[in-house]
C-alpha cells in the first residue's frame, strides 16, 4: 500500500516538474475578460499543447473548473462539430459558464453575463480547438494542416495525455469525453483508444468512465437517409407524399436513381418544402443567409434586424474572439490566427471514417457509460445511436 502511494507521489513529481518546464507552453489563469464586469465568478483557464510530430501542432483550450468541487468533479472533454468549428461556441452557446447578451445590437463589443444553465455548476469542462486550425489552434508548418479523421483522434489523445499529465490534481477525476454533430464521429474512436492505451499500461492512467454525444454523427448513410422520415414524423411533409416516396424510392432517399422519374419526383417536391425551413431549429424563423458572411461591413456599428435568425447569434462571436484586448485576455499567441472563424471551413480535411457504429459496438464490452441526446426540432442531424447491432 505505502509503495503504492509512494509510487503515485513519484509520478505526480515528475507531471508537475514537465509541467513547470513547459515554459512558453504554461496556461493562463484568466481572472477578466472584456465584455465581462467584474472578475469572472468561476477559474478559467486557456493555453496550448503541442502534440503530433515535434509538437508541431498547437491545440488551444479554454478550461473552465467545477463550480462546486473541482478536485472530485468529473472532467468532461468536449469536442465541437464541423469539423473545425471552435469550442469557444459550445462555450458562449451551449453549455459554459457565460454567454453574450442577445437582442438588438449596434456593432460594438459585444457583451457577456452568466449562464444560469451551465454544466460547470458540477463537471470540469475543457473545450478544445481541435483539430488544428479550428478556433485559436495553430500548426507551425504547412502541411501540418493536412487532417483526417485518424490524425484528428490521435492527436486529440495525446491532448488528453498531456492536459492531465500537466494538471495531475485531477488524475484521480472520472474522466468522460464528450461532442456533438461531426464530434459524434471522432469521440468513440479517442474512446477506444483511451481504453486501449490503458490496458497497454499508457501513462497516465486515465479514469475514464463514459461518453456523450449530442446529435452525432454516426453512419454517413443512414444520417442523410433518416432525414425524410423524420421530416415527416415532424409533419413537414404530408402522410401521402412521403407513403409515395417511401415505396417509389424503396426507402432509399440518399442514392436516387436518375431513372425512376417517380422517386426523383418525390425527393424534388420534399426538397421544395423542406427548402424556407430552419433546420437547426424548425420552430425558429428561417433566415435566407442563416449564417452571414463576415466582414469589415459586418462589423459596422448598425443595429441587427427586427427579424432574429440563429445564425446571426455568431456574429457576436466573430466580433469578440477578434478583438485584440479579447486575445490578449485569453492567451491566444499573437501572430498565430490571422482571423478567428466560428467553423473553419477551409481545413485540409479528409472525411477517412464514414461509419462509427462499430466503434460503438466494441466500447459496449468495456464498463462505461454512454449518453446519447437529439433535439426534436433539430432537423440537420437526426441520426442517434440506439442500438450497436446491425439487427
Amino acid at each position: 500500500m505505502l509503495i503504492g502511494m509512494g509510487l503515485r507521489l513519484l509520478l505526480l513529481l515528475v507531471y508537475l516538474v514537465a509541467a513547470t518546464s513547459a515554459g512558453s507552453n504554461a496556461p493562463k489563469l484568466v481572472t477578466t475578460l472584456p465584455g465581462y464586469s467584474g472578475e469572472l465568478p468561476f477559474k478559467l483557464e486557456t493555453g496550448y499543447i503541442g502534440v503530433g510530430e515535434n509538437e508541431t501542432a498547437q491545440l488551444f483550450y479554454y478550461f473552465v473548473e467545477s463550480q462546486r468541487n473541482p478536485l472530485r468533479d468529473p472532467i468532461l472533454i468536449w469536442i465541437s462539430g464541423g469539423p473545425g468549428c471552435s469550442g469557444l461556441g459550445s462555450f458562449v452557446f451551449e453549455s459554459g459558464p457565460l454567454t453574450f447578451k442577445l437582442g438588438h445590437y449596434n456593432g460594438s463589443l459585444p457583451t457577456l453575463h452568466e449562464n444560469p444553465w451551465t454544466w460547470t455548476q458540477g463537471l470540469n469542462i475543457v473545450y478544445l480547438d481541435a483539430p488544428v486550425g479550428a478556433g485559436f489552434s495553430y500548426s507551425e508548418t504547412s502541411d501540418g494542416y493536412a487532417m483526417d479523421d485518424y490524425k484528428y483522434v490521435a492527436q486529440a489523445y495525446e491532448f488528453i495525455q498531456k492536459w492531465l499529465s500537466e494538471h495531475p490534481q485531477f488524475l484521480e477525476n472520472q474522466l468522460y469525453v464528450g461532442g456533438e454533430s461531426y464530434g459524434g464521429k471522432p469521440v468513440p474512436m479517442i474512446v477506444q483508444q483511451i481504453v486501449i492505451g490503458n490496458e497497454a499500461g499508457s501513462v497516465p492512467m486515465i479514469n475514464l468512465k463514459g461518453y456523450i454525444l449530442g446529435s452525432p454523427v454516426t453512419d454517413s448513410f443512414t444520417d442523410s437517409n433518416a432525414k425524410i422520415p423524420l421530416a415527416h414524423r415532424l409533419t413537414l411533409i404530408s402522410d401521402q407524399l412521403y407513403e409515395s416516396a417511401k415505396t417509389s424510392c424503396n426507402g432509399n432517399f440518399v442514392n436516387v436513381d436518375a431513372s425512376n422519374y417517380q422517386c426523383s419526383s418525390d425527393i424534388d417536391a420534399i426538397d421544395e418544402l423542406l427548402s424556407k425551413i430552419n433546420t437547426l431549429h424548425i420552430l425558429q424563423p428561417y433566415c435566407l443567409n442563416g449564417f452571414p458572411e463576415v466582414n469589415e461591413e459586418s462589423f459596422s456599428e448598425k443595429p441587427t434586424s427586427a427579424l432574429w435568425c440563429r445564425g446571426y447569434n455568431h456574429m457576436l462571436c466573430y466580433n469578440w474572439a477578434n478583438n485584440k484586448g479579447v486575445q490578449e485576455a485569453l492567451g491566444v499567441r499573437e501572430g498565430t490566427k490571422q482571423f478567428w472563424q466560428y467553423c473553419n471551413t477551409t481545413l485540409a480535411y479528409t472525411t477517412s471514417v464514414t461509419n462509427v457504429v462499430g466503434y460503438h459496438r466494441n466500447l459496449t464490452n468495456a464498463d462505461l457509460r454512454l449518453l446519447v441526446y437529439s433535439s426534436k426540432h433539430w432537423h440537420t442531424r437526426m441520426d442517434k445511436v440506439s442500438k450497436f447491432d446491425d439487427g
